[in-house]
């Protein structure tokens, strides 16, 4: 990845791999041995809290019934880093280095955009009603790419009165959103990636450039939008269509009009959009403030793993690989 954004950046990435890699030299018999006395602490919180984490488990892992362990492919004991670093493995790790060595379960890695056919971990799935994804299990992967977190200085009355976008076309609706909007006097658009004869190029723009704009404008690639989770961190109003993706941010639980602004998916009335928020900036703050309240239970260090540990017991238990997890929720 590219340097020019923060996500991207040496430093940030830096801290990322030997963070976790220093914390391979502990032997995973501490960390299992740790598992019970974390996910106790849940009796310890609110119960306000401990129903905001049970939904959130409950939504990233859809599953309620049984299923056969032996249709999974891969166990815990082999899921040794060795050569592989990747972001995807040392996250992964985190959390399974919690349960026993002989659990089985299955994973896939990178960008996801179908349902597997047994329950799976991913990173992201396509956003459905129910239990149309519930095979799909979400673990925060990759985080080291999605979940880096900005400082917002500006108010947003101290912006530019414009929105902004800078990404890759290679996926065609990029392409043509780029190609629709590129000379729109009420935004800066440009691409840093697909466009080879450099007809869409303005420049790139770090994350810090673009939250100079009052909008900041998020659109999907492959399956997320990279830079959905820094928007909604900061001062800047999210113009964006629907997600038909989501991840462990819980992008289908965002409210159009409340969290983000939604715009049509060709974009056609993205002008119109602006326009309104630039007459009506209180509005637009209100959409900010629930954006930011939003993002920020993401960023709970704490929270973030026992989530994420209840999410790998409540799969694992319902594969009948441990034993059912009790807590303070349960009926007597």
């Amino acid at each position: 990845m590219s340097t020019r954004s923060g996500y991207g950046s040496i430093p940030h990435r830096l801290r990322f791999y030997l963070g976790e890699a220093s914390s391979l030299i502990i032997p995973d018999i501490y960390f299992r041995k740790r598992r019970d006395v974390l996910l106790s602490r849940f009796d310890g919180l609110n119960n306000e809290t401990q129903k905001a984490i049970v939904d959130r488990v409950d939504y990233c892992n859809k599953l309620t019934s049984a299923f056969n362990a032996e249709a999974l492919d891969q166990f815990n004991r082999d899921l040794t880093i060795g050569t592989r670093r990747s972001a995807y493995h040392l996250d992964f790790k985190r959390v399974a280095r919690y349960f026993p060595a002989d659990v089985r379960f299955s994973y896939l890695f990178g960008d996801c955009t179908h349902v597997p056919d047994e329950p799976t971990f991913v990173k992201s799935r396509p956003v459905a009603d129910g239990a149309g994804n519930a095979d799909s299990v979400l673990l925060k992967l990759n985080s080291v790419r999605h979940y880096y977190r900005v400082r917002d200085r500006l108010a947003f009355e101290q912006k530019r009165p414009l929105a902004v976008w800078r990404g890759s076309i290679h996926q065609g609706h990029r392409k043509r959103f780029v190609a629709s909007h590129f000379a729109h006097p009420l935004c800066n658009i440009g691409a840093v990636g697909g466009d080879p004869d450099g007809l869409y190029d303005r420049g790139t723009l770090s994350i810090r450039e673009q939250l100079q704009y009052r909008f900041i404008i998020s659109i999907e690639g492959k399956d997320v939008a990279t830079n959905l989770k820094w928007i909604l961190s900061s001062n800047s109003l999210c113009l964006m269509p629907r997600p038909r993706y989501e991840t462990w941010f819980m992008e289908g639980r965002l409210i159009p009009g409340v969290h983000y602004v939604q715009v049509a998916d060709d974009f056609s009335d993205l002008g119109d959009k602006i326009e309104h928020y630039l007459v009506h900036p209180a509005e637009a703050k209100a959409i900010i403030a629930n954006a930011n309240r939003h993002a920020e239970s993401f960023y709970d260090s704490d929270s973030d793993l026992l989530v994420s540990l209840m999410v790998f017991d409540k799969y694992l238990r319902l594969s009948g690989q441990l034993p059912r997890w009790q807590s303070s929720l349960d009926p007597a």
